[in-house]
C-alpha cells in the first residue's frame, strides 16, 4: 500500500490534513485542563467571573477544534477519493495495453474485482489512516504526558489497561488478518460465477440449468458469507471487550483517585481531567487497534492492484520506432516458419506456417474447429506474439513496428461481434473517428447494413444498447464489418465474420467487398467455415491441428487436397457450397 500512497497521494494535501489534525488533537487535549481549572479555581472557590472567562476560553478552543476537524476531514476525504480515481484510471490504462496472453493470467472477473472492490478497500483505509492512524498516536502520547503530569501514581491504572488491550488486539489480529485475505479471493470467485451466469443466461435457460447455476452461486455465496461472518464476528468482539476494559479503567481511576482526594494528594478537578485523559488514551489505542485489523485487508487489496500495475507486458514496442510509416509502403504480408503456443502449454497451436500475400489479394483460412484459424489471424495485430519464426507486414517484421503504427494499418473483425453502448454513428467512428456521414453510409452499404439502419430506427443516431442487444446476430455482424471497412488499413481481417449471415447476404457482401476501393488496395484475410465464403479467394490456407496441410486456389485444392475435399463434400451434401 505504501507504493500506491507514494505514487498517487498529493503530499502537500496530506501534510495539510496532518497539520489540521494536530490542531484538533491539541484542542481536545487542552479542554480537560480547562475543565479542571473551572472545577478547582471556579466552582470550588465560587468564583463566577473565573468560570465565565474559562467557559469562553473553552468555547473558543472547541470552535477551533471543530474547524480543524473539518479541515482534516476535507483533505482526508478528497485525497482518499482522488487516490481511488487515479488507481482505477491507471489500472484501466494498464489493462488496455496488456496483450491477450497477459490478460489471460488474471481473468475478467478478477480484474473487475481489483478495479472496484479492492480500490474501495484502499480508499476506506486511506481516509481512516489520515484520520485515526495519525490522530491515535498523537492523542495517545499527548494524553499520557498530560495525565502523568496530573497524577503520576494514577497512570499505573491505565498502563495495566493498555497491556491488556494490546494482548486482545494481537489475538484478534492473528485470527482476523488471514480471514480478510481469504475474503478477497472469495470475492473473485463470487464475481466469476455471477459474471458467467449473467453472460451465459440464455445458454443456462436453453439447457434448463437454472437450478444448477443457482445452487453453484448459492454455494459460493454461502462460503463467502460464512467467511465474512467469522471475520466480522471476531472484529466485533473488540467493541464489548474494549468497553469492558474502559469501564474497568474508569472504576479503578475513581477508586484510587477518591482515596488520593481524601488524603489531599489530588484535586477534584485533576481527577476529572485524568478520567478524561484516560478515556482519550484508551479510545486512541482502540482506534489504532482497529487500523491494525483493517490494514491487512487493504494490504491484500493493494498487493492485488500492484500485481496488475506492475505486470510486465509480454508484447513490447521496439526501442527505435522511427521511419515506420507503413502507409507509404506497398501492402504485403508474409508468415515465415511461424510457430505459436499459448502460455506454458507444450503443445503448439500453430506449427511451421508459411505463406505470403500482396496488395489486392484475398487470403482465406479454412479448417476444422480448433485447427488454429483464429490463432493465426490474432498473430498479425500482435494480440499474441509468435513463439518462433517471423511475420512481416509491408516488408517489416511486426516485432520492429510500434503497436500503435501496426494497429493503424490493420482493421479486424473478430469472432464475437462487439458493439458499444451509444449510437450507430459512434460505433462506426471507432473505425475512423474522422469519418463523414457519407463515408459511414458507404461502409454500411458495402456491409449490407444500410437496409436496416434507416430512418425508421433513427438512422446513424439510432441507439445501440449494451452489447448491441437491440440487434440480431446477423445485424451485429454486418455493423462490425462496416466498422472494419470504414478504417483505412493495409490489412483487413474478417475472423469468421460471416457465420451469422444467410448465403444470399454472404454472397452479396463478399461481392461488394471485392469491388470496394479500400479492399482492392489492401490485403484481406478471411477466416470462414463455409466453402462458399472462401471459394473466390486468391489463396486458400487449409489448417488441421495447427499445421498448414494445403494452400492454393479453390480448384487446385478441390482436386488435390483431401482435407479440403472432405470439407467440400460435407458441405455439398448439405447444399452449403454455393458460391453465390
Amino acid at each position: 500500500m505504501l507504493k500506491l500512497s507514494k505514487k498517487y497521494l498529493v503530499w502537500s494535501a496530506v501534510i495539510a490534513a496532518v497539520l489540521f489534525l494536530i490542531v484538533q488533537v491539541a484542542c481536545d487535549l487542552y479542554l480537560p485542563t480547562v475543565t479542571a481549572n473551572i472545577i478547582d479555581n471556579g466552582v470550588a472557590k465560587n468564583n463566577i467571573g473565573y468560570i465565565w472567562s474559562e467557559g469562553f476560553k473553552m468555547l473558543f478552543v472547541a470552535m477551533i477544534g471543530v474547524l480543524a476537524a473539518a479541515g482534516n476531514i476535507y483533505f482526508a476525504a478528497t485525497q482518499s477519493q482522488k487516490m481511488g480515481k487515479k488507481i482505477r484510471s491507471a489500472m484501466y490504462r494498464k489493462i488496455m495495453y496488456l496483450s491477450d496472453q497477459d490478460l489471460d493470467k488474471f481473468g475478467d472477473a478478477s480484474l473487475i474485482t481489483r478495479n472496484t472492490n479492492d480500490v474501495v478497500q484502499i480508499q476506506n483505509v486511506m481516509i481512516q489512516v489520515l484520520r485515526m492512524m495519525f490522530m491515535s498516536p498523537i492523542m495517545l502520547i499527548g494524553a499520557i504526558s498530560l495525565a502523568f503530569i496530573k497524577s503520576p501514581r494514577l497512570t499505573i491504572v491505565f498502563f495495566v489497561s493498555l497491556i491488556v488491550l494490546a494482548i486482545v488486539v494481537v489475538i484478534i489480529m492473528s485470527f482476523a488478518g488471514p480471514l480478510f485475505k481469504k475474503l478477497q479471493s472469495k470475492t473473485d470467485k463470487l464475481n466469476l460465477i455471477f459474471r458467467e451466469g449473467l453472460t451465459g443466461v440464455r445458454v443456462i435457460r436453453a439447457f434448463n440449468r437454472d437450478k444448477y447455476e443457482q445452487q453453484r452461486f448459492d454455494g459460493q455465496n454461502r462460503n463467502y458469507a460464512s467467511n465474512g461472518i467469522k471475520v466480522f464476528m471476531i472484529v466485533s468482539l473488540m467493541f464489548p471487550i474494549m468497553t469492558l476494559i474502559l469501564s474497568g479503567t474508569n472504576v479503578g481511576i475513581v477508586w484510587f483517585g477518591a482515596k488520593m482526594i481524601s488524603n489531599n494528594a489530588l484535586a477534584v478537578g485533576n481527577l476529572v481531567a485524568f478520567m478524561t485523559y484516560a478515556t482519550q488514551i484508551l479510545i486512541s489505542f482502540m482506534m489504532l487497534s482497529f487500523m491494525f485489523v483493517f490494514i491487512p485487508r487493504a494490504s491484500a487489496s493493494a498487493k492485488r492492484i500492484n500485481e496488475v500495475l506492475e505486470v510486465e507486458t509480454s508484447i513490447k514496442d521496439p526501442e527505435d520506432d522511427r521511419n515506420q510509416n507503413l502507409a507509404d509502403k506497398e501492402s504485403s504480408l508474409s508468415f515465415e516458419h511461424v510457430n505459436f503456443k499459448y502460455g506454458q502449454d507444450n503443445h503448439l497451436a500453430l506449427e511451421d506456417i508459411n505463406f505470403s500475400a500482396k496488395r489486392g489479394q484475398t487470403v482465406a483460412i479454412i479448417g476444422e474447429t480448433g485447427s488454429g484459424k483464429s490463432s493465426l489471424v490474432n498473430l498479425v495485430p500482435r494480440l499474441y506474439d509468435v513463439t518462433s519464426g517471423e511475420i512481416k507486414l509491408n516488408g517489416l517484421p511486426i516485432q520492429n513496428i510500434s503497436q500503435a503504427e501496426l494497429h493503424r494499418n490493420i482493421s479486424i473483425t473478430q469472432q464475437k461481434a462487439v458493439l458499444f453502448t451509444g449510437t450507430i454513428r459512434e460505433n462506426m467512428q471507432y473505425g475512423n473517428e474522422h469519418a463523414t456521414d457519407d463515408e459511414i453510409w458507404e461502409a454500411l452499404k458495402v456491409a449490407k447494413a444500410d437496409e436496416f439502419v434507416n430512418d425508421e430506427i433513427g438512422g446513424l443516431d439510432a441507439p445501440v444498447e449494451q452489447n448491441g442487444n437491440n440487434f440480431s446476430g446477423g445485424q451485429k455482424q454486418r455493423l462490425v464489418i462496416a466498422r472494419t471497412i470504414l478504417k483505412n488499413a493495409s490489412v483487413y481481417i474478417f475472423d469468421d465474420s460471416f457465420s451469422a449471415l444467410d448465403f444470399k447476404t454472404d454472397a452479396e457482401l463478399r461481392m461488394a467487398l471485392n469491388k470496394n476501393a479500400k479492399i482492392q488496395n489492401a490485403i484481406t484475410l478471411i477466416v470462414a467455415q463455409r466453402i462458399s465464403t472462401v471459394a473466390n479467394a486468391d489463396l486458400i490456407l487449409v489448417l488441421r491441428d495447427g499445421k498448414l496441410v494445403g494452400s492454393g486456389t479453390h480448384d487446385e485444392l478441390a482436386n488435390n487436397n483431401p482435407v479440403y475435399r472432405a470439407i467440400l463434400d460435407s458441405q455439398l451434401k448439405k447444399g452449403g457450397a454455393n458460391n453465390g
